[in-house]
């Protein structure tokens, strides 16, 4: 130590021998050690790593020590974070190594329970709400300032074991810098560290209206198919079986082949005349319903919307359904049956673009 109290200084590369020498004494004890790691300057890239970022310095009580924080985890002082429910472990080395300890209060339940509401259809998948491909009006309801997941100063409580006498120390803002940068590979801690289940959100999404004290049991198919904006299938024909091999003499089936082909012309004919008839509105509609049939896959429509532009919720505006609805068609395989207003919606958008 000093002469004026302070602790002698240590330059980086001589921390980083030390942490590394530590950290290789507490893995052979059977400790597992997860440091935090920064590609460059970039601290976090990704939603959840920005908004934890964005949130924490939001904060002007914390401001006088973030700028220290940000050295100590961007040149890998951080050596160790473990996120837990309601806690975080580190181990950040300085002129000493020094635990830190971050204690973070559960999400109130009328909070969670708020975002699950305003979140409901919004969200397709987990791994949709984890890359954080999400609507911006999802954005803003989990990353709100006063009512999202990010916690409060308020519920936020730390320990260092430096000799610090600051409130947040250098250590701890690293810390809490470390852990938007885990937030970029592993989202999920988030809702580990607010102790609650994401799958909610995604649970919220198939939530089917309520049934009246004197409905039965079961939703009649007719219902389930307003529901979600799809026709079931069934009453769909039975599949055709293969056809026999023709096992008759070459010129009995011959024969047989010439006696359709007038037939076949006099049904050409009658179509020729009905067509007359009717003008051009059967072949409009013929047009009309084999473009719908282009887009009635999950694949289809996502390549549809990505070539208009359109992000899920504006895609859901302009064809009247849910973003929720899809979410669902376009992670859903094979054919889609739609409803015939949304099949000629979207057979209309198809065709406005040259589809």
């Amino acid at each position: 130590m000093s002469y004026y109290g302070f602790r002698p200084y240590v330059s980086v590369a001589r921390r980083r021998a030390n942490a590394a020498r530590e950290m290789t004494r507490l893995r052979k004890k059977g400790k597992r050690i997860e440091p935090v790691e920064i590609e460059g300057r970039t601290i976090a890239r990704t939603f959840w790593g920005k908004a934890w970022c964005d949130h924490l310095e939001s904060f002007h009580d914390y401001a006088n020590r973030l700028d220290r924080g940000k050295r100590y985890v961007r040149n890998g002082s951080v050596c160790h974070l473990d996120i837990r429910p309601r806690r975080i472990e580190a181990i950040v080395s300085g002129s000493e190594m020094y635990e830190v300890t971050v204690r973070v209060k559960r999400l109130a339940e009328p909070a969670w329970a708020d975002i699950v509401r305003q979140c409901s259809g919004r969200i397709g998948s987990m791994l949709e709400l984890l890359q954080g491909k999400l609507s911006d009006e999802v954005m803003t309801i989990v990353a709100d300032r006063q009512k999202g997941l990010m916690p409060q100063p308020g519920q936020i409580s730390f320990r260092c074991s430096c000799p610090d006498w600051a409130i947040m120390c250098k250590h701890v803002a690293a810390v809490l810098y470390g852990i938007g940068s885990r937030l970029d590979v592993r989202p999920e801690l988030l809702f580990l560290l607010r102790d609650v289940d994401a799958e909610e959100l995604i649970a919220a999404d198939v939530t089917v209206p309520a049934q009246p004290l004197d409905a039965p049991d079961a939703i009649a198919e007719d219902r389930l198919g307003d529901i979600f904006d799809i026709e079931l299938d069934a009453d769909a024909p039975p599949a055709k079986s293969p056809p026999r091999p023709d096992t008759r003499p070459k010129a009995a089936r011959k024969r047989r082949r010439k006696a359709p082909v007038k037939a076949a012309g006099a049904e050409a004919g009658a179509t020729r005349s009905g067509r007359k008839a009717g003008g051009t509105r059967g072949t409009a509609a013929a047009k009309r319903g084999s473009r719908a049939s282009d887009y009635t896959t999950g694949s289809s429509i996502r390549r549809l919307r990505k070539r208009l532009g359109l992000s899920a919720p504006q895609l859901a505006a302009t064809l009247s359904v849910s973003p929720g609805t899809i979410y669902r068609w376009e992670s859903a395989r094979g054919r889609l049956r739609l409803h015939q207003r949304t099949a000629e919606a979207l057979a209309r958008l198809a065709g406005g673009q040259g589809a």
